[in-house]
């Protein structure tokens, strides 16, 4: 078969690769399509993954063609989704099914092989079948609109709020990229009406105004100040919630300074180097009793209070458009060009696919 390997820094090549066979308790999937993420493009190239050679790619969806032994044969010819991450089971974290934060995991695409192939072996335990509704692109930002519920429903466990306070609450998104822009379109989607998204790039705008967002709720934060923007349309209270999807010491400080008092910030993007915090934003913290809240992943518990099943269930009911944020598509021969382009960002992007049909 076909597979973009990964062998070291910088050196990622298409090659011809034997099949894989899928071994116990475990299924062989034709690949259909698969997601380039913003975490893939350091991880090829510049600092390598977990082992080499290594086939990255994990946010991906596809057909299973054929088990491994003790593999339910209900599986085979389902359309699935993927859950990446595989948990020890065994450290504290996996014994309260807190999978997302287990110790000791294995990661399809990082640390044994992923979906940037015609084929992939992954654990039964991982799959997620998939109801019509859910076409394969779909299917393949499966992993990438769990993170972002993940971070909703941290922030409002239950999704408890009143639909009075839907109405009511104020909400801030800073930093519009894949998971930016999802946490939008689920926002939207649950029916807060006053939520700005700040951005940096003109596609970005136009995606968020696809998704629900009013022009006048969207900060181009290259030509205004965002935190002095989210003020004046707040009459200087500031936001209930605070999503900061960057990973910046600036939007860190921006999310804190930016709450009003007994607001909550959750971090969700990944830092992009060490992370200070300031004598003045710390008081903020104190004074205005903020809470800040770190997200991690998705939770994946087979069960339909889980955030994969979440987002399901939104698919079904046809209340999100995951495929409005995909801007670029590749074939598998030509997939390293939409990672290129994403490294060197020679063009505007949101979402990068690989469409994998045959």
């Amino acid at each position: 078969m076909k597979a973009w390997v990964l062998h070291g820094i910088n050196e990622l090549y298409l090659e011809d690769v034997p099949m894989p066979s899928p071994g116990t308790g475990e299924v062989l999937v034709e690949v259909k399509a698969a997601g380039i993420c913003g975490s893939d493009i350091p991880r090829i190239y510049r600092t390598g993954a977990h082992t080499h050679p290594l086939i990255p790619g994990h946010e991906f969806s596809g057909r299973v063609v054929e088990l491994g032994k003790e593999a339910d044969r209900r599986w085979l010819g389902q359309r699935v989704g993927i859950f990446p991450l595989i948990p020890c089971r065994q450290c504290g974290p996996c014994r309260k099914r807190q999978y997302e934060m287990c110790r000791n995991y294995s990661y399809l695409g990082s640390r044994r092989d992923g979906g940037f192939a015609e084929y992939a072996v992954v654990p039964e335990w991982n799959l997620l079948p998939l109801p019509e509704q859910a076409g394969f692109e779909e299917a393949a930002m499966l992993e990438p609109m769990a993170v972002a519920v993940h971070a909703m429903r941290q922030m409002m466990p239950g999704l408890s709020l009143a639909v009075k306070d839907r109405h009511s609450e104020i909400i801030g998104v800073c930093g519009l990229g894949t998971i930016g822009l999802l946490l939008l379109m689920f926002l939207k989607g649950e029916g807060f009406e006053h939520v700005y998204g700040i951005g940096n790039k003109k596609i970005q705008k136009e995606t968020a105004l696809k998704l629900g967002l009013k022009k006048e709720e969207y900060c181009a934060s290259k030509d205004q100040d965002p935190y002095e923007w989210l003020m004046e349309r707040t009459d200087g209270a500031g936001v209930d919630l605070f999503f900061e999807c960057v990973g910046r010491n600036e939007t860190c400080s921006l999310a804190v300074k930016s709450a009003a008092p007994a607001g909550r910030v959750t971090l969700v993007g990944n830092p992009y180097s060490d992370m200070t915090l300031e004598k003045d934003i710390y008081w903020r913290i104190l004074r205005n009793q903020v809470t800040v809240t770190g997200t991690w992943n998705s939770s994946f518990l087979h069960e339909p209070e889980d955030d994969w099943n979440y987002v399901l269930g939104q698919l079904a009911k046809g209340g999100i458009s995951p495929e409005s944020l995909i801007s670029h598509r590749f074939s598998l021969e030509n997939l390293e060009e939409g990672m290129r382009l994403m490294r060197d960002k020679t063009a505007g992007y949101v979402k990068i696919m690989g469409r994998m049909e045959r």
